[in-house]
């Protein structure tokens, strides 16, 4: 199976950085995307920054500028760079991969446990 967990979580001041890790173990064969999505109390789970099977970033107009998604291929490591921080940004934020693992008939979604961003102002 897969597991993706992550860290990096914590409070920062506004105008801070924080940078988040999303470690993936277990097998893989082909993975389709893999990203960022944020949930805030009361409002919708909602995409931060994604990466498609053609490595195109993608980012919510939110975080354009300030956000930066990235991975490292060797170690099976996502990253979040999230500078300028806002109060607005405050969340948990979880990681995914969508992906087929080895003896799998179809891909599926696997997500992190979240980590918690508070952005003091």
């Amino acid at each position: 199976q897969v597991q993706l967990v992550e860290s990096g979580g914590g409070l920062v001041r506004a105008g801070g950085s924080l940078s988040l890790s999303c470690a993936a173990s277990g097998s893989i064969v082909s993975i389709n995307a893999m990203g960022w999505y944020r949930q805030a109390p009361g409002n919708q789970r909602e995409l931060v920054a994604g990466i498609g099977s053609g490595g195109t970033t993608t980012y919510a107009d939110s975080v354009k500028g300030r956000f930066t998604i990235s991975r490292n291929i060797v170690n099976n490591t996502m990253y979040l760079q999230m500078n300028s921080l806002k109060p607005e940004d405050t969340a948990v934020y979880y990681c995914y991969v969508d992906g087929l693992v080895r003896g799998g008939r179809y891909p599926l979604r696997y997500w992190g446990q979240g980590t918690q961003v508070t952005v003091s102002s």
